[in-house]
């Protein structure tokens, strides 16, 4: 058996490179919600020694010195370029693991491919010519051993961005993993790292050859499989399918302070309609639903209150107006004036199916005709964008809504940003 993971290179950062070719080889970061932090930077900023998640005004001087251009998350631009990356690779594969917006796993078993790294490298060819995206492939195994294989396709430079651990004589192999630190490792990361390195496991190689019994008993049943999957035992299935989620949450921070209940009541209409939405798409119904607020952390000179209410729904629903109703009821009886909030959200939780759900018998004809309500909903607004047809309690100037101020134009997801060719 042998599975590959594809991932694409500096995901958010190559999607701007692709319709803006400018950027190309200058120093670029794309920045979290408000423009607060860094989430995506290019190798060039990399070497500057910039971390991921460090907050953009603490990298305003070395911005300024090294030239560092910083862009707004632009989701729909990311979204929709993941969806065709995705695409791409589902045809090319019997089965396939979308694991993350910019990586997934697929099964080569089908694949009657004479040699894997060609193979990849014809991967890597076909997503740079229809999407413009760089990718790296890493073939092993196992899950846990594609990722690893991954990682030195991207990081080793003699790979040509294709790793494949099964063709790689023992020694060779052996001799990779003794220098890849064990935080490398999925699963491990650098909360378990220093635990290990107590034991003396300070490598990949170190860990492929613990006792898992020893290990699990000291840790849990996961790493004992993360082992094992080191040495090619297959001991997490590949899902076709994602699973349902659990929870749905929906929240942001504010743009600016928000001190008014009506602005308040917009934000969580708008993040509530987002998380129906959601919930209609896994074809579910939310039994509870959470509403919280909270002002700022950090300025001390300012008073804090931070708040939420946990209300079960009399039956499960889907409907957005009726989540929006019980959502704004449990906001009003947690807000407070005279408080700068700075960020607002909601769960929908206790979800189940829609398969097999109790009804209730008294409102059976109008769950029928919301059921049909909330389908056109969501129909005309896959076609036409999200949010063209919403709750007039979402209001129109939205002033609250998060800060985007150097946000690329929406390329493929919208008629009036097209870029045009001359």
């Amino acid at each position: 058996m042998s599975i590959a993971l594809i991932d694409c290179n500096n995901f958010y950062v190559s999607c701007e490179r692709v319709f803006n070719p400018r950027l190309c080889g200058k120093p670029v970061v794309v920045l979290s919600n408000n423009d607060g932090c860094v989430v995506a930077r290019s190798n060039e900023v990399k070497a500057l020694g910039v971390k991921m998640g460090v907050p953009w005004f603490k990298c305003r001087d070395l911005a300024q010195q090294h030239g560092i251009l910083a862009y707004s998350s632009n989701y729909a631009l990311y979204a929709d370029m993941s969806n065709r990356v995705m695409r791409i690779l589902g045809a090319l594969s019997p089965a396939q693991e979308v694991y993350s917006i910019d990586e997934c796993f697929l099964d080569l078993a089908g694949c009657h491919a004479p040699n894997f790294t060609q193979f990849g490298q014809d991967i890597r060819q076909r997503i740079a010519q229809w999407t413009g995206l760089p990718v790296c492939v890493g073939i092993a195994a196992t899950k846990t051993l594609a990722k690893l294989a991954n990682h030195m396709a991207k990081k080793q430079a003699q790979f040509a961005g294709v790793c494949d651990l099964d063709a790689m004589p023992p020694g060779e192999r052996d001799d990779r993993l003794q220098r890849i630190a064990v935080g490398e490792v999925w699963g491990i990361g650098p909360r378990l790292a220093p635990k290990l390195a107590d034991l003396g496991i300070r490598s990949v190689l170190d860990l492929q050859r613990a006792d898992p019994a020893s290990l699990r008993r000291r840790f849990s049943v996961s790493m004992e499989k993360t082992i094992r999957e080191l040495n090619g035992s297959v001991c997490i299935a590949l899902e076709e399918m994602a699973p349902p989620r659990q929870q749905i949450v929906c929240s942001r921070s504010f743009g600016r302070p928000v001190t008014e209940l009506h602005e308040l009541n917009e934000a969580i209409t708008h993040h509530m309609s987002r998380a129906a939405e959601k919930l209609r798409q896994q074809q579910s119904h939310a039994g509870a639903l959470h509403v919280f607020i909270r002002t700022g952390e950090f300025n001390r000179a300012e008073p804090t209150y931070n708040n939420s209410l946990t209300l079960p729904l009399p039956s499960p629903s889907d409907d957005t107006r009726k989540l929006v109703r019980v959502a704004l009821w449990g906001l009003k009886r947690i807000y407070r004036s005279g408080y700068r909030y700075r960020k607002a959200g909601v769960m929908l939780s206790v979800l189940a199916s829609n398969q097999g759900m109790q009804g209730d018998l008294f409102d059976a004809p109008e769950t029928a005709q919301a059921a049909k309500l909330m389908q056109t909903l969501d129909c005309i607004n896959r076609r036409m964008g999200m949010g063209t047809v919403r709750l007039a309690a979402e209001g129109f100037s939205q002033r609250w809504h998060m800060r985007r101020s150097s946000m690329s134009p929406s390329y493929t997801t919208r008629w009036e940003a097209l870029p045009l060719a001359s």
